[in-house]
């Protein structure tokens, strides 16, 4: 269940571009993605302000959202094109992209993200996320 923290539960998750990566099941997703490589940025420390750690998701999008990363979202006019990564938890089946790198951008990374989602989730539901079963 979203919101519940970090599992033992090992998963895989698709990287465009690097395969799969290991991840923990409900581990934040920058911080998977950053233990993998990937080199995406957090320039906000992960506090959803900044939106540099921005994913497309191929293939797994889950329909929670957090009101943090709809609003933030909602005001850079990019709800329904992209996540926040620092927003999300890791669950099986998600293959994203990454959009922002410190190699693709010239920028640094940023202040590493907390291990739990930050500010305080509270839990919503992604506009266009199946609401049947």
């Amino acid at each position: 269940m979203t919101g519940t923290g970090t599992t033992d539960d090992v998963i895989s998750v698709q990287v465009e571009g690097l395969g799969p990566v290991t991840a923990r099941s409900g581990q934040r997703l920058v911080l998977a993605l950053e233990d993998a490589g990937t080199g995406i940025l957090h320039r906000c420390g992960g506090v959803a302000r900044c939106t540099t750690c921005r994913v497309e998701f191929l293939e797994g999008e889950p329909d929670a959202m957090t009101a943090a990363e709809f609003d933030k979202l909602t005001e850079k006019q990019l709800l329904g094109q992209a996540r926040l990564s620092c927003q999300i938890e890791c669950v099986p089946g998600m293959s994203v992209r990454v959009l922002q790198t410190a190699a693709s951008t010239g920028l640094e990374p940023g202040k590493a993200p907390a291990v739990h989602i930050e500010p305080d989730p509270v839990w919503t539901t992604r506009p266009g996320a199946s609401t049947e079963g």
